[in-house]
């Protein structure tokens, strides 16, 4: 039987977390900014070295594993970049959370979890409600960059990206290259890039 005040515990400590999320990002990231955003930063390698070469760019990476934003934190201050974030937070709570007319120039995720087995395809992160909710705050021409070293992953997103109403494939150069440790561990790889459709088109 469903506990009445335990519920209510459990939503009023997600509504903190959340309000807490909104704070933090509005602190960090002033209203209306244009920013490069990595979906599941990892230990920090691929943001640190593109912030390092875009010093003039705001760059904000994203992990569930505090381990994993704790040390791209410690990446971030050796090298003294002043305009890198990274936090703790899920990807749609991030985006929910993000300060009002804040926009993506460019989004990255590499190497997501593929969730290989059918059950837990609902939890891939490439799905069309998420690519909906990218595309509201992902400013014109903006590029949605993804790879993966899991081929039935990389067909199934490759699916619904090109048939996404606000997304298009781009026959394009992969933009910035830097070894990361799951990529290390990838026999080969697979990449796409996305370009944000016009209004309209």
């Amino acid at each position: 039987m469903e506990n009445p005040t335990r519920t209510a515990e459990h939503l009023a400590r997600i509504d903190q977390r959340h309000n807490d999320l909104r704070e933090e990002l509005a602190s960090l990231i002033p209203a209306k900014s244009v920013i490069v955003w990595e979906v599941g930063s990892g230990h920090g390698h691929f943001l640190t070295a593109y912030a390092a070469a875009h010093p003039d760019r705001i760059c904000v990476g994203v992990d569930i594993t505090r381990d994993r934003i704790e040390r791209g934190i410690r990446k971030r201050n050796r090298a003294k970049l002043t305009k890198l974030h990274f936090i703790h937070a899920e990807a749609n709570n991030f985006l929910r959370a993000l300060p009002a007319g804040v926009t993506f120039s460019s989004v990255y995720i590499l190497f997501p979890d593929p969730w290989p087995k059918r059950r837990h395809h609902k939890n891939r992160i490439l799905q069309a409600d998420f690519l909906s909710a990218v595309a509201v705050r992902a400013g014109q021409g903006a590029r949605l960059h993804f790879r993966t070293d899991y081929e039935p992953y990389f067909k199934e997103a490759t699916q619904v990206i090109a048939t996404h109403p606000a997304w298009q494939i781009a026959a394009e150069p992969w933009p910035f290259e830097q070894l990361t440790v799951f990529q290390s561990r990838a026999a080969q790889h697979h990449s796409l890039t996305a370009r944000r459709r016009a209004a309209g088109a």
